[in-house]
C-alpha cells in the first residue's frame, strides 16, 4: 500500500518502558505492518481501540525508538561496529513481539551483511543471547548457528569458551550438526574414518594427537571470530569507554 495513504489522521498513543515515553503514531501505519497492534485497536471489545492508548512497559525504549524510526523510513542504518549488533538485536525481539515479519527480514539481512561485508563472525555471548530470547526455527538464530558451524568448521581448533559452550548446551551443538546437513556435501568431499587408505586427520595441529587437541587452541590463522570482550578491551585502551 502506498505510504502516504497510511498517514490518515487518526493518532494512537504508545507509552513505552518504565519512563512511560510517550509515542503518538499513525493508527492506520502502525496496524498496517503490525499485526500486534491491529489486533488491539481494530478490536472493538478492546478497551485500546476507544481509547488510543496501549501501554508496553516492559519494552525498551530505545529499541522501540529504532522501530519508529523504521517505521516511517522502512530503513535500517547499517552496524559501524560490533557494539551496533546489540541494539539490533533488541529490535528483532521486538518486531517478533510486534509480528512485523518485514522488519524482522530487514534486521536479519542487516546483520548477515555486517559478519559478511567485514569477514568476521558471531561471537559467543551473542548466540547465547539469541538463544535465549528465540525459539526453535528462527531465522535469526539459523544464521547466527550457520555462521557458527562455518567458523568452527574451518578453524584448526575449538576455542576454549565454544567448546565449553557447546558441551553445556545441546540445543546449540545439534544445530550446528543441522547446519553442517544443509550445506548437502558430497560424499566424495568429506573425510572417511572407515577407510585406513586416506588420512583420517587423527595428526592434528603441531603434531597433536586425537580429539583433545583441538580445544582451548587459540591460534586459529584461517577465519577470525567477532569477539565483544575485544572491543571492549580497544575502547578502554582508546580511552572511549564501553559503548
Amino acid at each position: 500500500m502506498d505510504f502516504y495513504r497510511l498517514l490518515t489522521h487518526t493518532l494512537v498513543d504508545i507509552y513505552v518502558g518504565e519512563e512511560n515515553s510517550h509515542y503518538p503514531l499513525h493508527e492506520k501505519l502502525l496496524c498496517y505492518h503490525s499485526p500486534f497492534f491491529a489486533s488491539i485497536f481494530y478490536n472493538k471489545s478492546n478497551s485500546s481501540s476507544r481509547t488510543k492508548e496501549f501501554g508496553l512497559p516492559e519494552v525498551e525504549d530505545a529499541a522501540f525508538a529504532l522501530f519508529v524510526g523504521w517505521l516511517y523510513a522502512r530503513a535500517l542504518r547499517s552496524p559501524d561496529e560490533e557494539n551496533d549488533i546489540g541494539p539490533l538485536l533488541d529490535l528483532y525481539f521486538l518486531a517478533t513481539k510486534l509480528q512485523i515479519a518485514a522488519l524482522q527480514t530487514d534486521i536479519v539481512d542487516t546483520v548477515r551483511a555486517y559478519y559478511h561485508n567485514n569477514e568476521t563472525y558471531p561471537g559467543l555471548r551473542r548466540v547465547q543471547y539469541v538463544y535465549a530470547n528465540t525459539d526453535e526455527d528462527n531465522v535469526m538464530r539459523e544464521m547466527m548457528v550457520g555462521s557458527v558451524a562455518r567458523y568452527l568448521t574451518l578453524s584448526d581448533s575449538i576455542p576454549e569458551h565454544w567448546a565449553n559452550a557447546l558441551k553445556k548446551n545441546g540445543q546449540l551443538s545439534v544445530d550446528i550438526i543441522r547446519s553442517i546437513q544443509e550445506w548437502h556435501l558430497e560424499a566424495r568431499n568429506v573425510p572417511d574414518a572407515r577407510d585406513a587408505s586416506v588420512d583420517r586427520g587423527r595428526n592434528g595441529f603441531k603434531g597433536a594427537v586425537g580429539f583433545s587437541h583441538v580445544e582451548g587452541n587459540s591460534e586459529m590463522e584461517y577465519v577470525k571470530e567477532e569477539s565483544e570482550e575485544e572491543e571492549e578491551e580497544k575502547s578502554h585502551v582508546n580511552g572511549n569507554g564501553v559503548a
